[in-house]
């Protein structure tokens, strides 16, 4: 995330290339807002890609890679993915993150 590069994992079987948005918790388990631009999901993934929320215990294979980093259109309503944020790479987050990524 500091070095805003894009990932390629394995989630639930299948494979995807994401940006992560926002790292922290809900449930008490690791979790990621991301936006998933390429690869495959169970519900099928719209061209122009699609943001998701993973949980950390199910990501796999997890590697970085080269290129631009995406984050899709805005979106009008708050994030409900991630209940405590630990790490939110808009640098003016509303939801005070634990760590700066500066």
């Amino acid at each position: 995330m500091r070095k805003r590069k894009p990932v390629f994992c394995v989630y639930e079987g299948y494979p995807r290339e994401l940006c992560p948005i926002i790292l922290g918790h809900s449930q008490q388990q690791e979790k990621v807002l991301t936006y998933q631009f390429g690869g495959q999901s169970k519900s099928g993934l719209p061209r122009e890609g699609q943001w998701r929320c993973l949980w950390l215990a199910k990501v796999s294979a997890a590697q970085l890679r080269d290129g631009p980093w995406r984050t899709g259109s805005s979106h009008t309503q708050p994030q409900g993915c991630v209940e405590i944020v630990d790490l939110d790479v808009n640098p003016h987050s509303p939801y005070q993150p634990k760590r700066p990524l500066s």
